[in-house]
């Protein structure tokens, strides 16, 4: 309770308050808090002080509407003030009362399409999300509906490789869809998850799509079945492994896809939406397998061609939402490719890229051409099959207990994709946090940007280990020093800009080979 004092009531004209009526403001009640008892507080009673009364500019006095409206499944509610109560009534966008519904017909239909949309809204989707996840969900419709089809046409030809007639194989064919997951499948499972555990997460895009095409080809496997009926076993066999591993992957990647989409740390409540959508596509799937098996149950011939015609059509739709879905998957986690993305950005163009941007970039990549490109960056240790120009052993000669990196040049021989290229390693040391990581990549750009302006004025005198040029070198590390202080004054900036952005970059993700440390032995050791 409150009370209003009189030169709160002297300049009352300066609120507007919404109505005319004598309000009476009893006297502030005052807190009893027991010291030494664990009873909840209670308002100990108070005598009334004689009741102010308080004049109000001139308002109707029936009802009027209060400024506060609550919105709730598409549907707007206002409240109103009717004499002494308080009621909540329900409003359209142009303010159309709820009872106008039964006088309207053609209104009411357009609120009932509204409510439908709202209420399958909330049941598809989560309440806040990305503004890139309907794009997502568009897509892995189509993937998920063409793979289901795919998936009951397969086994329904599975069944009839082994003697079971068309009456018997539709209703069977979700049956052996649980059957085939035991065994062998879930073995090379549990070993493809333990050999590829870190790609999930440097890799994403990339092993996702990879193991898409690979259970596509594994339901074309399944499709030979019939065809091939003596070897029913291995091939069956084949597909299961190939459908395993895909699914290993689509588990172990779901969650960082999902958090991709949420904005409100609110992962559960999408990959809750996420197992909701996949159930219902599904169906659509299951379906649309049925209806062809009904157009085609009057014809044999067509009923044994039918896996052909649409397994090309039906898998090029599954892999094509695929794709397209995952093109949508903005992330925000921060592996080495992304890193040097965005600090390319950042030094040719001076801004740091929002993940929607290095998403575009980076694409699916299933061809990796990760090292293929000249002056590539790589994270790791020597190469044994690599040249090491002098510089480079002269800066690690010189390496200290206070460097937890270092930077060197080299020229990948011996292997036939990368012959003759040069690139530029970052050496990471053991115990180095995320921001040394983060500040030897930078350095590198700066390096890298520095080295192929004086490259072929160096070439020569470099490649020469045992005669290189003084002048050479001394421009060498003069660069090395430069680009190292540019590095120092600009990841304070870089880090601040990409946090405001949403990227995390708290643990920089690295794949096993990028994952190797150097360790400091001195001298005295």
């Amino acid at each position: 309770m409150y009370t209003i004092t009189n030169s709160i009531c002297r300049n009352s004209s300066l609120f507007n308050f919404p109505y005319q009526d004598h309000i009476f403001v009893p006297k502030t009640t005052e807190l009893n808090i027991p010291k030494t008892s664990l009873k909840p507080l209670t308002l100990s009673n108070s005598e009334e002080i004689p009741l102010q009364k308080i004049q109000f500019p001139n308002q109707p006095t029936s009802f009027y509407h209060l400024p506060i409206g609550i919105s709730n499944s598409g549907s707007v509610s206002r409240y109103f003030f009717y004499g002494d109560e308080v009621k909540l009534e329900s409003f359209d966008e142009n303010g159309v009362g709820f009872l106008d519904f039964w006088f309207d017909f053609q209104d009411g239909l357009r609120k009932l399409a509204r409510i439908c949309w709202f209420a399958g809204r909330d049941f598809f989707l989560p309440r806040v999300f990305s503004a890139n996840y309907l794009e997502y969900v568009k897509w892995k419709l189509l993937h998920r509906v063409f793979s289901s089809a795919l998936q009951v046409l397969a086994t329904q030809a599975m069944f009839r490789a082994i003697g079971i007639g068309y009456l018997h194989s539709l209703p069977s064919a979700a049956a052996l869809n649980w059957v085939l997951k035991d065994g062998l499948g879930r073995l090379s499972r549990c070993i493809y998850t333990a050999s590829l555990a870190s790609a999930f997460d440097t890799n994403l895009k990339r092993v996702r799509f990879s193991t898409s095409v690979m259970f596509s080809l594994s339901i074309g496997i399944e499709f030979l079945t019939p065809a091939f009926p003596h070897y029913f076993l291995l091939l069956a066999s084949i597909a299961n492994i190939a459908k395993q591993i895909s699914l290993a992957c689509y588990l172990a990647t779901g969650t960082a896809v999902h958090r991709s989409f949420a904005i409100a740390d609110n992962v559960g409540e999408v990959s809750a939406k996420a197992q909701i959508q996949t159930v219902c596509f599904d169906n659509l799937g299951l379906v649309l397998a049925a209806l062809l098996n009904i157009l085609c149950k009057n014809n044999q011939r067509w009923l044994a061609g039918l896996p052909f015609i649409v397994y090309p059509i039906f898998s090029a739709a599954d892999l094509y939402g695929i794709y397209r879905s995952l093109k949508h998957v903005h992330l925000q986690t921060v592996n080495k490719d992304r890193l040097e993305t965005i600090i390319s950005i950042w030094i040719q163009h001076g801004y740091v890229p929002s993940p929607a941007e290095v998403s575009e970039i980076e694409g699916v990549d299933l061809f990796s051409s990760k090292g293929r490109k000249p002056w590539s960056i790589r994270v790791g240790c020597l190469d044994p099959g690599s040249q090491i120009l002098r510089p480079s052993i002269l800066t690690m000669h010189s390496l200290s207990k206070h460097d937890f990196y270092f930077i060197c040049v080299e020229i990948l021989k011996n292997r036939p994709r990368t012959s003759g290229q040069n690139g530029i390693l970052l050496c990471v040391r053991e115990g180095a946090s995320s921001s040394d990581i983060i500040l030897g990549l930078l350095q590198a750009c700066y390096f890298r940007k520095g080295l192929i302006l004086n490259w072929p004025r160096w070439k020569d005198s470099l490649q020469a280990c045992e005669t290189s040029d003084a002048a050479v070198l001394r421009e060498w590390f003069e660069l090395m020093e430069a680009s190292k202080q540019s590095a120092e004054v600009n990841i304070i900036p870089l880090k601040e800009r990409m946090s405001s952005l949403g990227w995390s970059f708290k643990n920089i993700l690295l794949s096993a080979k990028e994952q190797l440390r150097y360790s400091f032995v001195s001298e005295s050791d």
